[in-house]
């Protein structure tokens, strides 16, 4: 992936990542009819999605450079539909505790009004990456 450009999933999804601070990141999105499922809610993996996001961007700002994370388990509470008349929703995730092999976060998707949408918790395993391997001669 080159640097500046959004992921593919925040492309194809239409959200962007406008904070982030250790321990903490923040997505926005406007959910659109390209997200609609067949009763014309917005699917409930868009809202996952988001939160799914900023609970790892969370994670991944407290990590040093020789570290690497994966979501374990993630575990969404949806509120209130999401629909087209809904307009721009704001992922936040912050960071509850984080240790050398496991961080838990916890995530709150809200609109502009700051009313609740869904929520999330998430169990993340954190690791070391493996330094690339030296060309033989």
């Amino acid at each position: 992936m080159k640097t500046g450009r959004r992921p593919p999933i925040a492309e194809t999804l239409d959200f962007n990542l406008v904070e982030v601070e250790k321990g903490r990141a923040v997505f926005e999105g406007v959910p659109g009819p390209h997200a609609l499922n067949p009763i014309g809610s917005m699917h409930g993996g868009y809202a996952a999605t988001m939160l799914d996001s900023c609970c790892g961007c969370a994670t991944h700002s407290a990590l040093s450079a020789d570290q690497g994370y994966t979501t374990v388990e993630l575990k969404i509470a949806y509120h209130r539909a999401i629909t087209l008349e809904t307009g721009a929703v704001r992922a936040e995730g912050k960071i509850v505790t984080i240790g050398k092999r496991v961080a838990f976060t916890e995530g709150r998707l809200v609109d502009a009004g700051g009313r609740l949408y869904a929520s999330a918790t998430s169990t993340l395993l954190v690791f070391e990456l493996k330094a690339p391997k030296e060309p033989k001669d």
